[in-house]
C-alpha cells in the first residue's frame, strides 16, 4: 500500500494531500529509510513520523483499503512518542 494512503486510512494523518506533503518534505522514514508518498508500506514496517514538536514511531500491524473510525487504530501500534526539545 502507498504510504500516503496508509497514513490517511489509519487516520495517523487526516487528509491524503497532507500525508503526501508531510512525506515529500522528508519528515517520515520507513525502517530508517527516507520515505516518499509513493513508498510501499508492508505489515511489520516501522514508521517514524515528525509532527511539529513531536516524533511518533509506529509499527504497521495490518493493511486495509478502507477502515471505520473504530478499526483505524488497529492498523498500527505506537512504539514510542517523544517531544522535541526546542533549542534557544
Amino acid at each position: 500500500m502507498r504510504l500516503d494512503k496508509f497514513l490517511k486510512v489509519s487516520r495517523l494523518i487526516k487528509r491524503r494531500t497532507l500525508a503526501k506533503e508531510v512525506s515529500d518534505q522528508g519528515r517520515i522514514t520507513i525502517n530508517g529509510q527516507q520515505a516518499k508518498a509513493s513508498s510501499t508500506v508492508k505489515e511489520g514496517d516501522e514508521l517514524t513520523i515528525r509532527f511539529g514538536q513531536k516524533i511518533v514511531t509506529v509499527k504497521v500491524e495490518k493493511l486495509q483499503e478502507t477502515s471505520r473510525k473504530e478499526e483505524a487504530a488497529e492498523m498500527y501500534s505506537v512504539i514510542k512518542e517523544e517531544r522535541i526539545q526546542e533549542t534557544e
